[in-house]
């Protein structure tokens, strides 16, 4: 029996403009993640050396990806990383892989390390950092897209962990107070994405809530750019607690699928690892497509 209930979709035409050219698209965008790194918190991405990273964020390209997002620094806490090491970590490996045809963004918070980036072929810059004064005079400079993530406090330390009323509400507030602070310093909207954030400053519970909410955070009105791939809440829902959580080797199911049900709760652009979870991807929004009356 044909249902006579209607359907609005979470998924809506988004643009977002890097440097040179604006992405527009009515589907969500797979970005593969390339970490120019020994130390990132999965062993399966960590590229030890610039020419390494070129061969494995080919070999993302090829299996489907749109979109790389390089970093030369593990976000977990730790030290601070020299400036130096970092762009030579970053630049031989943004210039192979801006060759690939595919964008390239930088994932460093460090607003000298993000120049250098950009100037080797960089068009966007992924700031786990929540953005600072000179990160948005130069996605201001430069017309880069910039990549807005919550954050509470400077990445790469330890804090205790927060508590939230109502943790959607406060990230919305917090967003809106971060993107009038980027408006005035010249940046433009159509440069920004939004990132939530998933397990800085937010609890296991907080992260699921986020996922299961994430179209209350379309009023921004900015792409809703979520980066879960691996990460420890999904571990800590796969074995039942934060203390015994499941390693990141064994998270890729896992992400599979809370990345097939961002896409149906309004996920704009996931940063993923695996071809798996691009599959997951694609899978679900196909699903949504064909819901809408448009499987083509």
């Amino acid at each position: 029996m044909a249902s006579n209930a209607s359907h609005v979709s979470a998924r809506a035409t988004w643009s977002w403009r890097l440097s040179d050219r604006i992405l527009e698209r009515d589907e969500p965008l797979a970005v593969g993640i390339v970490n120019v790194t020994s130390d990132s918190m999965y062993e399966g991405a960590r590229s030890e050396t610039p020419e390494q990273a070129v061969v494995d964020g080919r070999a993302l390209v090829e299996a489907g990806f749109e979109m790389l997002d390089v970093g030369a620094v593990a976000a977990r806490s730790g030290p601070p990383v020299p400036e130096a090491e970092e762009i030579a970590a970053l630049v031989p490996a943004i210039e192979g892989l801006a060759e690939l045809g595919v964008p390239v963004s930088v994932d460093s918070f460090v607003p000298e390390v993000a120049r250098r980036a950009l100037q080797a072929g960089a068009v966007a810059i992924n700031d786990i950092g929540g953005g600072s004064e000179q990160m948005f005079d130069l996605a201001a400079e430069s017309g880069c897209g910039l990549v807005l993530m919550h954050i509470e406090g400077p990445p790469r330390t330890e804090r205790p962990t927060r508590r939230y009323d109502d943790v959607v509400e406060h990230l919305f507030a917090w967003f809106s107070d971060r993107l009038e602070a980027a408006l005035a310093r010249g940046v433009a909207a159509e440069q920004i994405a939004v990132d939530p954030g998933l397990d800085f400053d937010l609890t296991v519970e907080d992260g699921l809530r986020v996922l299961a909410r994430l179209d209350e955070l379309r009023a921004l009105g900015r792409p809703l750019y979520v980066s879960l791939s691996r990460k420890d809440f999904l571990g800590a829902v796969l074995a039942g607690s934060w203390e015994r959580r499941a390693p990141a080797g064994e998270r890729e199911w896992g992400t599979a699928a809370a990345a097939a049900l961002a896409v149906s709760a309004g996920a704009d652009i996931l940063r993923l690892h695996d071809p798996s979870a691009l599959q997951a991807v694609r899978i679900a929004a196909r699903i949504e497509g064909a819901r809408d009356g448009d499987a083509s």
